[in-house]
């Protein structure tokens, strides 16, 4: 595009261009020239910053074929906050997983269903689900659904039931044990019947520290923590982390913090940036290094059925999770 003269017309560097007034502009009321006026980069806003960052990202990973780890990893997306987006990211990480070549399960313990929503599954009160599992009534490979709109990506879903299978599980053999169990055993019968092995479980908690995120915890490696970077994010972490280290002593010697994922960051406010930081300082090692923004795209997928990566793939939430994606199967490959 050429230089704008006299109109401001943007040329091809994106800047505003003030023509024959020598970098002022004319008053709207008088047509005199104002002093207030200069070259304006776009890219000097955050919509600006937003746009090239997300340009960029869409040609880093156009195409891209992600890492596949040496055994199947097993993640548990966990937060006893609600809010956070961790059933978000548990789906959109999955399904860009999925969409970068590996074989993903989602295994979907909130009662609420929520995963299995997002994913499009069936999960009406009577479904085949991880209920049934847990109780012993069904194997799990009996209740794997395909999601309909993302190839090599399954889920197991959760229904109503689930919401009394806390107090069942109580008087239950192994109660912390069954969904270990249960994965060992679809594992098995994946091998045995000449499938391909899962690359990624990623387990969807719900908002709590009960039986059924305990059986989560039990049955995972990795324990990925979703924070919101609002004020309150640290608030309950220590209690979270006290959990999963009496896991690891106690029932789980594989289990270890391996991801933090920033979530819902807003660039535009100070406080989104001092959370940022403030969880960095605390772990270093863990956070990755991708934040998935506030975005509309997120939250309107799910009722659509939909992950924000089928629902639109060109959005910043879109592209943010399938970077951080990319970035949690390069980051976790070697516990393969």
């Amino acid at each position: 595009m050429s230089r704008g003269g006299a109109n401001g017309q943007p040329d091809s560097s994106g800047r505003l261009i003030a023509g024959q007034w020598g970098g002022q502009r004319p008053h709207a009321s008088t047509g005199q020239p104002d002093s207030v006026s200069r070259e304006t980069p776009l890219t000097d806003t955050p919509l600006g910053d937003l746009a090239a960052r997300d340009a960029k990202r869409r040609i880093n990973l156009r195409g891209v074929v992600f890492r596949k780890p040496n055994r199947t990893r097993v993640i548990t997306v966990a937060n006893q906050k609600g809010g956070v987006g961790k059933t978000s990211s548990a789906v959109n990480l999955g399904a860009a997983l999925a969409l970068g070549g590996a074989h993903v399960l989602v295994v979907d313990t909130d009662p609420q269903g929520n995963a299995s929503t997002a994913l499009g599954v069936p999960h009406r009160p009577g479904t085949a689900s991880v209920y049934e599992v847990l109780v012993g009534d069904k194997a799990m490979l009996d209740t794997v659904v395909p999601c309909p709109d993302v190839p090599n990506l399954w889920c197991v879903p959760a229904t109503i039931d689930l919401s009394g299978a806390e107090i069942e599980l109580v008087s239950m053999a192994s109660r912390e044990h069954r969904l270990h169990h249960a994965i060992e055993d679809l594992r098995r019968s994946l091998t045995r019947g000449g499938e391909a092995a899962l690359d990624y479980i990623i387990i969807d908690c719900p908002p709590s520290l009960g039986l059924l995120t305990l059986n989560a915890f039990v049955a995972g490696r990795e324990v990925l923590i979703p924070i919101q970077c609002e004020y309150y994010a640290l608030e309950g972490l220590s209690q979270l982390l006290h959990t999963i280290e009496l896991i690891h002593d106690r029932l789980n010697p594989e289990l270890h913090l391996s991801s933090i994922l920033l979530t819902m960051y807003d660039q535009r406010t100070n406080l989104a940036h001092d959370v940022v930081a403030e969880v960095r300082a605390h772990f270093p090692e863990q956070v990755l290094e991708t934040t998935i923004p506030r975005s509309v795209r997120v939250s309107e997928a799910p009722g659509y059925g939909q992950t924000v990566l089928t629902y639109d793939p060109s959005s910043s939430g879109a592209l943010a999770y399938m970077e951080a994606a990319k970035e949690l199967s390069e980051k976790g490959s070697w516990h393969g």
